[in-house]
C-alpha cells in the first residue's frame, strides 16, 4: 500500500477499533478519537487517496475559492462544485422568502423518505439555478458569511483588516526562518456570522533546506468525507505557496482534534479498508501565474488511478 493511503487507513482503523461513541451537533452519532497526527512527504507524489476516487476538481476549485477570498457559492456552482450547497440551502429554506414544501431536517429526511427526497432535489435544483442566475438572490442566499476565504484574505479585528495569506507569502520570501508563518480561520468575533465555523482552523508554514512544509490544525474532522479532501487541499496549497516563493515542497502534517467517523459512514469506511492502493499521482502546475491569479485550468493531476468513489451522506 502506498504511504499516503496507509497513513489514512491507519487513522480509520484506529477509530473503528478504539473510538468512543460521541453525540454531535447533527445528532447523527460518531465514533470519535481526540488528538491524531498524520505526515505526508510531498516528494513521494501527490496525496490524493487511491482506495477511493477523490475529485481533484472539487478540492482544487474550493481551495482557489478560499484563496480568492470568496464566500459565495456561485463560483463553486460555476464549476459544478456542490460541496457547500447544503449550508447555503438551509439558510434559504429557513427564511421568510421560502414558500416551498417544508424542508425541516432535510439532510436526514432525504435519506429515509424517497418521496421527500424528490421534493428536496427539486428545491435544491431551483436554489442552485437562482444562485447562478439571480444576482440579488445570489447575494442574499448564496453567501455563507465570514467563512474561510474571508478570514484568509480579510481577517477583521476592531482596529484593522489583515490579508493573512498575502502577508504570510511575503514573509516567507523575506524571512523564511520565521516561526510566525501562520494563517488562522478562527476569528472568535465572527464565529456567529459563519454558516459553519471553520473545521480546519489554523495552518503554519515552515522552511528548512529550501523546502516548504505546512502543518494544519483541524479542530473537527469528518474522517470519511472531509479528511481526504483536507489532505489533498492543503498539500495543493503547500505546492502553490512553495512555487510562489521559489521553494521545493517538504511535508504536509495534518493534526486533528476531534477525529470522527459518523455512524452512517462506518460501513463505507469498512468497504474502503478492504481495498489495495495504487501508486500516487503527480501534480502539475501548468502556469507561472501568481498564486493569487491561479485558476483550476492551470492545474493537472497526472497518472491518477483509483478505486471507485464510495458515496455517503453529509451531516449538516
Amino acid at each position: 500500500m502506498n504511504s499516503f493511503d496507509k497513513v489514512y487507513h491507519d487513522l480509520c482503523e484506529e477509530i473503528l477499533a478504539a473510538g468512543r461513541e460521541k453525540d454531535d451537533r447533527t445528532h447523527t452519532g460518531t465514533l470519535s478519537k481526540f488528538g491524531h497526527q498524520m505526515r505526508f512527504d510531498l516528494k513521494e507524489g501527490f496525496p490524493l487517496l487511491t482506495t477511493k476516487k477523490v475529485s481533484f476538481k472539487l478540492l482544487a476549485t474550493e481551495l482557489i475559492w478560499f484563496i480568492k477570498g470568496d464566500t459565495n457559492i456561485r463560483y463553486l456552482l460555476q464549476y459544478n462544485n456542490n460541496i457547500w450547497n447544503e449550508w447555503a440551502f438551509k439558510k434559504w429554506v429557513e427564511s421568510a422568502d421560502y414558500a416551498g414544501p417544508d424542508m425541516t431536517d432535510f439532510g436526514h429526511r432525504s435519506l429515509a423518505d424517497p418521496e421527500f427526497n424528490e421534493q428536496y432535489k427539486e428545491q435544491l435544483a431551483k436554489f442552485k439555478h437562482l444562485v447562478l442566475t439571480d444576482d440579488t438572490f445570489m447575494a442574499t442566499y448564496g453567501d455563507l458569511g465570514n467563512v474561510y476565504g474571508k478570514q484568509w484574505r480579510h481577517f477583521e479585528t476592531k482596529d484593522r483588516v489583515t490579508d493573512q495569506l498575502k502577508d504570510v507569502v511575503e514573509n516567507i520570501k523575506i524571512n523564511p526562518s520565521s516561526r510566525r508563518h501562520i494563517v488562522s480561520a478562527w476569528n472568535p468575533g465572527e464565529i456567529d456570522t459563519m454558516a459553519l465555523p471553520p473545521c480546519h482552523t489554523l495552518f503554519q508554514f515552515y522552511v528548512q533546506d529550501g523546502k516548504l512544509s505546512c502543518q494544519l490544525y483541524q479542530r473537527s474532522a469528518d474522517v470519511f468525507l472531509g479528511v481526504p479532501f483536507n489532505i489533498a487541499s492543503y498539500s495543493l496549497l503547500t505546492h502553490l505557496v512553495a512555487k510562489e516563493c521559489g521553494l521545493e515542497v517538504g511535508e504536509f502534517i495534518h493534526t486533528i482534534g476531534d477525529a470522527h467517523i459518523y455512524s452512517n459512514h462506518i460501513d463505507a469506511v469498512k468497504e474502503q479498508l478492504t481495498r489495495k492502493s495504487f501508486a500516487p499521482p503527480q501534480l502539475e502546475i501548468l502556469t507561472n501565474k501568481s498564486l493569487f491569479d491561479m485558476e483550476y485550468e492551470d492545474l493537472a493531476i497526472n497518472n491518477y488511478e483509483a478505486h471507485a468513489a464510495i458515496k455517503a451522506p453529509i451531516a449538516v
